[in-house]
């Protein structure tokens, strides 16, 4: 695979996957993966494996300006981590199973896409019934007051003296319900998990966005570190002496990074709108073009 002739190509991927992975909390393989296809052809497997490793680079610098902006919640992360961990190597044992390889390799790309479709349906749904709700995508005052407009109400008791709110009430069991979808999407499809543990933070433990976007990057370092490894070690046993996801990942890492820092920054600076919309026609293209290639006889 000709990695080196489009590495211009390449390097712009990694901006645009830092980008958006440091702003919105994601690990960036859902830009990833999708423009890799675009620009080398397709190789699921070959363009996970690589992703997995980047997104360890992508979120370690976000997450670094969060906990400098404070954003980070320790009381959930303890819970969520551990768990996170543990479901991305079965998701990524899931993705090695024999339906996922040599011809069925394209059945994991069609899953990719719809996956992106899913995201791109339920980000349109939030959208519509936040214009009927007549309320804004992130509120923007920092007073208590204005903070109990986040999904839930919030009581007294879990205001701070200065405003700001108390980390989120995170139970085991909430916490198993957002790391086990989160961790098994990230192993299987190679994604940071970021697109699943926002909106399930937000859903379930009413943790306002910019806190679950910090957290979201926190929760990946790990168990993106570990994912990247049993991957590529499973690439590698079936593709002996063919290091080309090393190759991408050494390609991608060092514009990723740049942009996750760059990324990191507008989340506690600029509101997210523009940003959502253009990610969610990136998402919806992306989605449509990975399902109808999966879709195609020779699966192109």
């Amino acid at each position: 695979m000709p990695v080196w002739d489009d590495l211009i190509a390449l390097t712009l991927i990694g901006l645009l996957t830092g980008v958006v992975g440091g702003m919105l909390g994601i690990g960036g393989s859902i830009v990833m993966i999708p423009a890799m296809t675009e620009v080398l052809g397709p190789d699921q497997h070959l363009y996970q494996s690589a992703a997995m490793i980047v997104n360890f680079f992508v979120v370690v610098p976000a997450v670094l300006h969060h906990k400098q902006a404070g954003a980070l919640q320790p009381a959930t992360l303890r819970r969520l981590v551990p768990l996170a961990a543990l479901f991305v190597v079965f998701g990524v044992l899931l993705s090695e199973l024999p339906v996922f390889h040599n011809g069925g390799e394209r059945r994991l790309r069609g899953l990719f896409g719809l996956f992106l479709l899913m995201v791109v349906l339920a980000d349109l749904c939030r959208l519509l019934r936040r214009r009927r709700e007549g309320s804004s995508m992130i509120p923007q005052a920092s007073t208590a007051s204005s903070k109990r407009m986040e999904l839930k109400p919030v009581s007294p008791n879990d205001v701070e003296a200065d405003g700001q709110l108390r980390n989120a009430p995170c139970t085991w069991w909430l916490a198993l319900a957002i790391a086990l979808p989160t961790g098994l999407t990230a192993g299987l499809l190679g994604v940071g998990g970021g697109l699943l543990a926002v909106p399930l933070q937000r859903r379930l433990l009413n943790t306002p966005i910019r806190n679950a976007i910090a957290n979201s990057a926190a929760l990946i370092v790990i168990p993106s570190l570990i994912g990247a490894t049993v991957k590529n070690y499973a690439y590698l046993r079936t593709h002996a002496g063919d290091y080309e996801s090393f190759v991408l990942a050494i390609v991608l890492i060092p514009t990723a990074m740049l942009g996750s820092l760059a990324g990191s920054r507008l989340t506690h600076r600029a509101p997210l709108d523009v940003v959502k919309g253009a990610f969610f026609v990136l998402l919806l293209v992306a989605a449509l073009r990975l399902v109808y290639g999966a879709l195609l006889p020779g699966g192109g």
